[in-house]
């Protein structure tokens, strides 16, 4: 994820973030779609619905973000956005073990992270923004997968998420002349969307929402070593800390077993 994320920002001299948003939907719409070709039972009424919010809170989740790192470091507007997750665990927790381990989860992204809210009020809003679509995509993601066909659904929201999402790709007008902006757009979207929101699927099945939002701590963890690999960006003993923290977390939540389904809503009309 936080290679197509190096991969975007170097885009940004080129493209507005909406723009490098645009191609990333279209280009891991079009992957989807020629990997699963979802069948008729995908597109009928009963699934349709629930595949578009899905895909549209994760094209929005996308856009927001891209705003976002267009004006804040990425490790900032990671931990701002984090804020989703650690919400999701926290509403679906019941034993005072996963709360320390999202105490510690959440300690360590703001030591990884220097969040200066004075740097850009805009850049800031468009985090939160992201993080509230990350909780959305959580939990229209388990729904999703709790249906058995959550590839097939990824593929159709993405589709229905680029038809509703088209005006974007006037902003992606330079594209049209540059097959090198257009190959790197369609490796972010498989980077960033195509492979890892299809593992968040196959994990989804097999784990409850709240060990799921904790596992995502681990995120920042690796946007720090591709920030260090890919962007010479070393991390501070704070964040160093931070990464402790967070591996921590994951551990001490992990550790006890998780509910399977029992607590996940039945998807629409099944």
């Amino acid at each position: 994820m936080y290679l197509g994320a190096a991969l975007a920002v170097g885009l940004f001299v080129d493209l507005s973030p909406s723009a490098v948003a645009a191609l990333r939907l279209f280009g891991a719409a079009a992957v989807l779609l020629a990997w699963r070709r979802p069948g008729r039972e995908a597109w009928r009424r009963r699934r349709l619905g629930l595949a578009l919010a899905f895909g549209l809170a994760t094209a929005l989740m996308n856009l927001a973000f891209y705003e976002a790192i267009a004006r804040l470091p990425l490790g900032t507007a990671v931990a701002i956005e984090f804020v989703g997750p650690v919400v999701v665990a926290a509403l679906t927790s019941r034993t005072r073990r996963d709360w320390v381990a999202l105490g510690l989860a959440a300690v360590g992204v703001l030591l990884i992270a220097d969040v200066r809210w004075a740097d850009s009020p805009l850049g800031v809003l468009f985090a939160l923004a992201a993080a509230a679509l990350w909780a959305a995509y959580i939990v229209l993601g388990k729904r999703v997968a709790a249906g058995g066909s959550g590839l097939d659904d990824l593929a159709v929201g993405f589709v229905l998420a680029s038809v509703v999402l088209a005006p974007l790709a006037f902003t992606a007008g330079a594209v049209l002349t540059s097959p090198r902006l257009l190959l790197l757009g369609v490796g972010v979207g498989v980077l960033s969307s195509v492979v890892p929101y299809a593992l968040d699927q196959v994990v989804l099945r097999r784990v409850g929402r709240a060990r799921f939002a904790v596992l995502l701590a681990l995120l920042p963890v690796t946007a720090a070593v591709v920030g260090l690999a890919a962007l010479g960006q070393l991390p501070t003993w704070v964040e160093a800390a931070g990464i402790v923290a967070v591996i921590a977390g994951v551990a001490l939540r992990s550790r006890d077993s998780e509910e399977p389904d029992s607590a996940v809503e039945a998807p629409p009309g099944g």
